[in-house]
């Protein structure tokens, strides 16, 4: 009995120290599976998120964004919400692409008019650079003159812009580009594209013809369900004669196309819009010729009739625009106080004089101002963009008198810095761009996007 007591006490023993064994490997597994958790986890965040880069990196995006757009933060839960969002997200971007960029994309928004510029070329797809070689372009005065530099830009180091593209410097006829802007546009929630346009064989004095390339963009616009209208440049001898050959050939040329921009009108008339730039270069006269029902070459009540827009810089030129037949008029520059169209605080008397005179107010905002790449002296007309202030500042000025319309300056005018085209740092031996730092590149597009389904929930408010 005694030699079993002992037996019996020795297998306790041993299977006491076998079991106390086992915990502590299960104790050392623990510890070292919590070693691999990341140091930034806290309350709420899933385990093993910081080994997995791209979710890591949508996340630090995501409070990125949430910070830079001032939004509301969520609680603990709201927070786990938005993460398991990104997670969902990360397995459909792994699915093979269905309706992906009706999928993935913002809502276009019809009412949103952005102006888009196709002069620039380069090497590989015009055979030189375009546009990103600007000159430097003198004073008027020969004494200021002298005191700035001349001579032309050197891309692809040295372009004629303070920013520089993610794209770097393009051609506008590369596929690849053009769908790529169509891509941004259409995320920042825009849906219509102001295209700059000169009749075949013209162009500015310092690009080449681009109305070849007129058919690509509506092709790839119609992709990404946006909308093309045209902003007429002030071509050489415009008049009422050659505008209305110019607006016939447009729309037997291109309003067939599914991607051609019309307005529904008070009376339900669908018509093409034209913005036309410069309009107060050719007196009222002339242009009556062409937007008076009784003028000579009276486009009105013809199969080619259209809204007109013109460009509004002066007070004086509200007068103008109205005796001259146009149906609205917009303020085009992105400098808050350089002209009287583009400052704010007119914005209210401008609306409430085309209100009463059965005319469009198309306002025109933008995320700042720098020429200084092509004008150098130009200093003055700079608009700091705030880190997007400037930016919001001018949607929150547009959305307070009720526009139909709001216009956006621009999408890639990169000579005037007034673009929301996605933007990187870059540093050369002669040059510092500026950039959208602490931001990302796409954050004026995000912006954009953000104002237009404000100013699509105050519109329902303003229409009840």
């Amino acid at each position: 009995w005694i030699l079993n007591y002992d037996i019996m006490a020795r297998f306790r023993r041993r299977t006491c120290i076998i079991l106390l064994l086992f915990i502590l490997f299960i104790c050392s597994i623990m510890m070292a599976l919590k070693t691999l958790r990341p140091d930034r986890a806290g309350f709420g965040d899933p385990f093993g998120l910081g080994l997995l880069p791209e979710l890591q990196q949508r996340t630090v995006h995501l409070d990125n964004k949430q910070n830079s757009l001032n939004r509301v933060q969520g609680d603990t839960v709201t927070r786990v919400n938005n993460l398991h969002s990104i997670a969902v997200n990360t397995m459909k971007a792994s699915m093979p692409p269905v309706s992906k960029v009706e999928e993935e994309l913002a809502f276009p928004n019809y009412n949103f008019h952005i102006f888009y510029y196709s002069w620039f070329g380069n090497p590989q797809f015009d055979g030189k650079y375009i546009h990103w070689n600007h000159p430097l372009l003198p004073h008027w005065d020969p004494k200021i003159a002298n005191n700035y530099p001349k001579g032309r830009h050197n891309p692809p180091e040295d372009i004629g812009a303070n920013f520089y593209p993610e794209l770097g410097s393009y051609s506008s006829k590369d596929p690849s580009v053009i769908e790529a802007h169509m891509k941004q546009m259409r995320a920042a929630s825009t849906g219509v594209i102001v295209l700059s346009w000169y009749p075949p064989g013209m162009a500015d004095e310092n690009g080449e013809p681009t109305d070849d390339l007129v058919p690509v963009i509506l092709d790839y616009a119609h992709k990404y369900n946006l909308k093309v209208t045209f902003h007429i440049e002030p071509y050489k001898d415009r008049d009422d004669r050659s505008m209305y050959h110019n607006v016939k050939y447009i729309i037997d040329k291109y309003g067939s196309h599914p991607a051609f921009y019309r307005h529904k009108t008070s009376t339900g008339r669908l018509l093409p819009m034209f913005y036309v730039y410069d309009s107060y270069v050719t007196i009222p006269e002339i242009w009556a010729n062409l937007l008076t029902v009784s003028g000579s070459q009276t486009i009105r009540n013809t199969p080619y009739d259209a809204l007109f827009i013109a460009l509004l810089v002066e007070e004086r030129h509200k007068h103008d625009i109205q005796r001259s037949g146009f149906d609205g008029m917009y303020t085009y520059f992105a400098t808050n106080g350089f002209s009287y169209g583009s400052s704010h605080h007119n914005w209210a008397s401008l609306k409430a004089f085309c209100d009463s005179n059965n005319l469009m107010f198309i306002p025109s905002v933008g995320p700042g101002y720098i020429d200084t790449s092509i004008r150098p002296w130009n200093n003055h007309n700079t608009r700091n963009r705030v880190n997007g202030k400037y930016y919001e500042t001018a949607f929150s000025a547009a959305l307070l008198v009720r526009p139909e319309i709001i216009s956006i300056t621009s999408f890639n005018e990169w000579h005037e810095g007034t673009q929301i085209e996605k933007a990187v740092p870059k540093r050369t031996g002669q040059v510092v761009y500026l950039d959208y730092k602490p931001h990302k590149p796409n954050v004026y597009l995000e912006l954009t996007q953000k104002w237009s389904e404000k100013y699509r929930k105050e519109q329902e408010q303003w229409l009840m």
